[in-house]
């Protein structure tokens, strides 16, 4: 996992004092040495393992709380106070992570080798079609959490009546093909939703697409008719094995949509639905750890479910196919 690119700040968030984020049960700090370009550290000093994210910046160098040693972008030791002003310094770093700033997210890839790049799914969108961009956490292994958003079969039962009704299920045609980035699930046969969401906000949709890129990106895409495009993307970066960092966007194509607009009227629909997942989750999260012998039953209904454990190494065995299946919703 350390070789993949993780969101695990908004770019609002790290201003002039350092940040602390979770990523993998790991602490990190993000600061803005130059005032303008992220930098990323393993949150620790390598004198005294104190953390960095409690330093400041100080001429254009992250100083550690403790003793004061102070490091450049790189991660170079660049002061040493108390030593002689001509000493050598020892050539100690603190750890530096690569970073990415990206659409108002700030994307750490831990491992000093791996992925050269965000998934293409993701660069496709940029700033001048983005709606909306929030941050939260949520109580949830980072599987639970991903199958959550892209399942749609929980929809009449933790949303009922937001995006779907019970009693107006028809049926929907699914087809999961995988792809060098993940998978696709591409849903044909029906042009609207059952939902007050869709009836508030939407128009007929010409197709409907959920993706995955690996390891934490999931996206709902909505083609509609006449011409534009929506896409929810929530990207998913686990803090520690049972907590995840959510970050979620919307971005519009296509249609003149102001975004104080979305902010105002469409937002809290969509926060309402956010935070019945969350609950669902969290609750699916402290009954699990009753049960330590889980073993959950998938069926061919649960179309991504195998495809996001191999994708994690959890079931290295399992068969994770591609597939087609007609779903009442």
């Amino acid at each position: 996992m350390d070789r993949h690119w993780f969101a695990v700040a908004l770019s609002s968030a790290v201003r002039t004092a350092p940040v602390r984020v979770m990523l993998l049960d790991r602490p990190l700090v993000l600061a803005r040495l130059d005032g303008r370009q992220v930098v990323a550290f393993q949150d620790r000093c390598p004198h005294r393992q104190a953390p960095l994210s409690q330093g400041k910046v100080v001429d254009g160098m992250l100083q550690c709380p403790y003793h004061g040693w102070r490091f450049d972008r790189e991660g170079r030791l660049g002061v040493l106070p108390g030593a002689p002003p001509d000493a050598c310094l020892p050539g100690v770093r603190a750890r530096a992570l690569s970073v990415i700033e990206h659409d108002g997210v700030i994307w750490v890839r831990p491992a000093g080798e791996g992925d050269a790049d965000l998934p293409g799914r993701v660069r496709q969108f940029g700033p001048d079609s983005r709606k909306f961009l929030w941050q939260t956490t949520w109580q949830a292994h980072v599987v639970d959490a991903l199958e959550n958003v892209l399942d749609p079969l929980h929809t009449h039962f933790v949303h009922p009546g937001l995006v779907r009704r019970k009693g107006r299920r028809q049926v929907m045609h699914a087809s999961l093909c995988t792809d060098a980035e993940g998978f696709v699930v591409d849903y044909t046969g029906q042009s609207a939703q059952s939902g007050l969401l869709y009836r508030l906000f939407e128009s007929p949709r010409e197709a409907e697409r959920a993706s995955f890129s690996a390891p934490g990106s999931a996206q709902l895409h909505y083609h509609y008719r006449n011409g534009s495009h929506a896409c929810i993307s929530l990207h998913f970066s686990p803090e520690t094995a049972d907590r995840v960092r959510l970050t979620g966007m919307l971005h519009v194509k296509g249609r003149r949509v102001p975004a104080w607009a979305v902010k105002a009227f469409l937002w809290p629909f969509i926060r309402k639905v956010a935070q019945q997942d969350r609950r669902m989750l969290a609750l699916q999260a402290d009954n699990g750890r009753h049960y330590p012998d889980r073993r959950d039953v998938i069926t061919r209904y649960d179309l991504v479910r195998r495809h996001l454990l191999a994708a994690w190494d959890l079931a290295p065995d399992a068969r994770a196919r591609e597939g087609d299946v007609d779903l009442w919703l």
